[in-house]
């Protein structure tokens, strides 16, 4: 058995004692959206709507022995529609989280951050891979891989407050938490470089709260203490990172995929900052990971409902 392979049912028992969550999973018109959802029902985790075409969904449901009966199923003419069903679900407060099914993303995140009709806040929308590696001792996260393609200062500032919310919510204190670079020391001509020595002098003055901020970091540093011995980096976050937080959209995405598909990491996933959490997973993704997802999305909801709710945009 892998070393940390409990790291994902670590997360669905923290689940155990709350009451499933009122999810409006949308469109799950494919085998693997389907069951996602049923089998997260079936863990106690989240109570799902289900939205989409109403007919198909049902005969799925007989094709893959799943019984459906006791979950409610809101017919709706295409992926656009149950896009907009599933949004307005959320934004009403008639449901707690959303959950893409077999749509593009692309569809479900256009209805989900519409300024007007969205699922907006304050808050800049960022995706956060949460990861369980084989190879390391403890819950990786790695954001933004999915959402902010070239995110600005001002949107890092965002990215690394809700992840650092995040790993809070799921039990980890005082997230660590390395701004990633392809080097360790601050140059004019890397901006990543200038960022991060940014952010972390913002955490310094209290503009970014609840974590231990270090970078920029190279990823070596960030996740072996052999390697910041080594190259002199004195820090704790060095070599014992909680969260990554990359330059941009692509250098994470890769990073996450690696992991995944090189070092069998498991990965679960969310995006954070909108209204309501937002599972995104993959057609890839294996049980544990849609489950964790879930389990992500309620211990969020946990948080968001002990502390005072966010601002919302105007």
């Amino acid at each position: 058995m892998k070393e940390n392979q409990h790291v994902f049912g670590h997360l669905i028992a923290q689940c155990r004692t709350h009451e499933p969550l009122r999810t409006a999973v949308c469109f799950p018109q494919s085998d693997v959206a389907l069951t996602g959802a049923v089998e997260a029902a079936l863990e106690q985790l989240i109570s799902p709507v289900l939205i989409g075409q109403a007919r198909e969904i049902r005969r799925l449901a007989g094709v893959l022995g799943l019984n459906i009966d006791h979950h409610e199923l809101v017919d709706a003419a295409d992926e656009v529609a149950a896009a907009r069903r599933a949004v307005e679900l959320c934004r009403t407060g008639k449901c707690g989280a959303l959950m893409k099914g077999s749509l593009h993303t692309d569809i479900l995140m256009h209805e989900a951050l519409d300024p007007e009709t969205g699922l907006r806040t304050a808050r800049r929308e960022s995706h956060v891979f949460v990861l369980s590696v084989p190879t390391y001792p403890n819950i990786l996260m790695v954001t933004d891989a999915a959402v902010t393609i070239y995110p600005t200062l001002d949107d890092k500032v965002d990215i690394v407050q809700d992840a650092i919310d995040l790993a809070c919510a799921i039990g980890i204190e005082r997230p660590k938490v390395a701004i990633l670079s392809a080097i360790e020391t601050v140059n004019a001509k890397i901006r990543s470089t200038i960022d991060a020595a940014a952010l972390c002098k913002m955490a310094d003055r209290g503009q970014i709260t609840g974590g231990i901020l270090e970078g920029p970091l190279a990823f070596d540093n960030a996740v072996s203490l052999r390697a910041a011995k080594i190259k002199h980096i004195n820090s704790p976050v060095a070599g014992a990172a909680d969260i990554l937080v990359v330059p941009d959209l692509e250098s994470g995405n890769m990073l996450a995929k690696q992991l995944e598909y090189l070092a069998e990491a498991e990965t679960a996933g969310i995006v954070v900052g909108a209204r309501v959490p937002i599972i995104l997973t993959s057609r890839a993704d294996g049980p544990n990971a849609r489950l964790a997802s879930c389990a992500l999305a309620v211990l969020m909801n946990r948080a968001r409902h002990q502390a005072a709710p966010m601002q919302l945009a105007v």
